[in-house]
């Protein structure tokens, strides 16, 4: 059985530029999930389950609003809130699985195409280590091209050494035989941190699950334990630590919404 669903083996990269410079890469895999056959998917699967324990997983209320109410009608419903039409277009998910029942996302990422192909828009779920998400909801315009750029204000804590008032921009390629992210933060003092992800699609079978899993043991794990051994080196090189202000009122930020056209 064959699926649009994928794989992509990659990594991410952290370049902090300033106060101290700090760099960190690490292996990752991604899994893209077509949301209309995320059903489908465990009785082609057998080292994948929807809901329940697996060697690799995917659980709805990860993500999204926490509910496990139907991810496609939480993003059809902030697509309509931003008044961008997709025409029930396919919806692709790049995110990490959870891993012996095991996962942590801090960037998922939703690919919202239209009925007829194009993409339309790009939401970025953001997780923090304190138990806090935030979604940011940016169109795609027609003149995007292959590579897209956008760019927003943050408004969503993440890591402690890092200011509120600061800009995001984004440079993706959506997926295809490849996916890339890269994410500059800044300030009006200039460039402060630049990360990236990039991975290449492997056709999703039992025996790339399986392959996957034992190249890249525990990876969820990994991630959050890279996390705060990350923080405590940068601790240790003196980096000071911001308080931490509430969540924003509402789960979505949609930006520039009004420039949209399909």
């Amino acid at each position: 059985m064959s699926f649009q669903s994928t794989l992509y083996v990659g990594s991410v990269m952290h370049r902090r530029l300033r106060p101290r410079a700090h760099r960190l890469r690490y292996r990752v895999f991604w899994i893209l999930l077509d949301l209309d056959e995320i059903g489908e998917l465990p009785r082609g699967l057998r080292l994948f389950s929807r809901n329940c324990f697996n060697l690799v997983s995917f659980h709805d209320a990860d993500l999204g609003d926490g509910s496990g109410r139907s991810l496609r009608d939480q993003v059809e419903f902030h697509l309509r809130a931003a008044g961008i039409e997709t025409n029930h277009g396919p919806i692709k998910l790049l995110c990490m699985p959870r891993i012996f029942g095991y996962g942590f996302n801090p960037l998922s990422i939703y690919f919202c195409y239209q009925h007829d192909g194009p993409l339309a828009a790009i939401l970025y779920e953001v997780h923090n280590t304190f138990g806090e998400r935030h979604s940011y909801l940016i169109p795609v315009h027609k003149t995007a091209g292959t590579v897209v750029d956008q760019q927003c204000e943050k408004v969503f804590y993440v890591s402690p050494f890092m200011d509120m008032d600061m800009t995001y921009a984004f440079r993706v390629t959506a997926p295809a035989k490849r996916v890339t992210v890269a994410i500059r933060t800044g300030n009006k003092d200039g460039l402060m941190l630049v990360a990236a992800l990039s991975g290449d699609r492997v056709t999703l079978t039992d025996k790339t699950l399986l392959r996957v899993v034992l190249t890249h043991p525990l990876l969820t794990l990994k991630v959050v334990g890279a996390i705060h051994w990350h923080a405590l080196r940068m601790l240790l090189k003196g980096l000071r630590m911001r308080t931490r202000p509430s969540p924003p009122p509402a789960p979505v930020t949609i930006v520039n919404a009004k420039d949209w056209s399909p």
